[in-house]
Formats: C-alpha cells, structure tokens, sequence
C-alpha cells in the first residue's frame, strides 16, 4: 500500500504535476510495481490524460528523470578538481549535497532501481554520469585513499538519502540534514588536498 501524500495542484502545470506524482510512486512502489493508473488515480486524473500528456508509462518516468540528469551532467564538470581545491571545496560539497536533496526521489530511482531499469535512456545515461565521476576518480586522484575517501563522502551521502523508503523520508528537518552532510562530506574530502 502507498503511502504517497496528496500533492497540491501545480495551477496549470499538469506535466510537472503527474511527474512529480510517477517520482513519488515510482520511489516509493517501484517502476514495475506502479502503473499508470495509479499515477492516474493519485493525481485525480483519468488515465487517458496522463497518455495525452506523456506517450508511456517509460516516457513519464524519461521526463520526471530529465531534472535531475540535467543538474548532473552539468555538476560533473570536474569533480576531483573542484572537491580537492582548498578553494572551490566549499561550494562544491554545497553543490552536491543541494543537487541530492533537490532530486532525492530521482536519486532514489537510479541508486535502488537502476540495476533492474537497465536501456531504459534515462537510467542509462544515470548510469554513465555515476561510471563518469568512478572514472574522474582512478584518473585524477593519485592514491587509493583519496579516491576511497571522495567514494565514499559522496555515495555514502547519497546512500544516506535513499536508504530509506521515500514514505519515511521527512525524518529529520531538511536545514539540519543538509547541514549534517554538508559537514560529514567537508570532513571526508579535507584530505584530499593533502
């Protein structure tokens, strides 16, 4: 059973509406595990209206996805670089831990799904941005620990985020977890400089 909020009308979006309602189903109840009636039903609309709106179940899920991909590709412009200077470290780690918090729910989709999601294009190229910043990591770091130490500070953050199931995930207020890894991941990533 899902426990998914009622989400407020977004006047005259509808798109961004049913698409924030699939992220939520979809988190929370699995791709597989949630049809387009369902998404249907919780936003109030007939089935018919969410295929006017989106062609496929698979072309929701493409468009609710888009967001958060697009933030990714654009903050993957030199990872390492940007996570080992003394200078840029700061706003890098702010950076990243507002890009998990803005899209959790697609994080959670791609982290916990997307093993079983594989060719579908977005989960796909989710997958490249994640095997891209690995690869930023072997290249550019010189030693095993720094790299297990940038892994670690920023898929344990992400991990944090998704672990829990979507339903549970107002556990804390959002400024004390963001503060709380904003901190983690800044100590974590000091050494990395060193």
């Amino acid at each position: 059973m899902s426990s998914i909020q009622p989400i407020p009308r977004i006047q005259n979006d509808v798109n961004a509406e049913l698409r924030l309602i699939a992220l939520q189903m979809f988190a929370e109840n699995g791709y597989a595990g949630t049809s387009l009636q369902q998404i249907a039903d919780a936003a109030g609309y007939s089935k018919s209206s969410v295929l006017y709106h989106f062609r496929s179940k698979e072309a929701l899920l493409e468009e609710s996805l888009a967001p958060a991909l697009s933030e990714l590709g654009e903050f993957l412009d030199s990872v390492v670089a940007r996570a080992s200077s003394d200078e840029l470290r700061a706003a890098f780690v702010e950076e990243f831990v507002d890009l998990l918090l803005e899209h959790r729910l697609a994080a959670h989709i791609i982290i916990n799904q997307g093993q079983t999601l594989a060719d579908i294009p977005a989960i796909d190229a989710a997958r490249g941005y994640i095997d891209r910043i690995g690869e930023s990591f072997m290249s550019e770091l010189p030693t095993t620990k720094q790299r297990i130490r940038l892994g670690v500070a920023l898929a344990g953050a992400a991990y944090v985020l998704v672990a829990a199931r979507p339903s549970t995930a107002e556990i804390e207020s959002v400024d004390e977890i963001r503060e709380a890894l904003i901190d983690v991941v800044s100590e974590l990533i000091t050494g990395l400089s060193a």
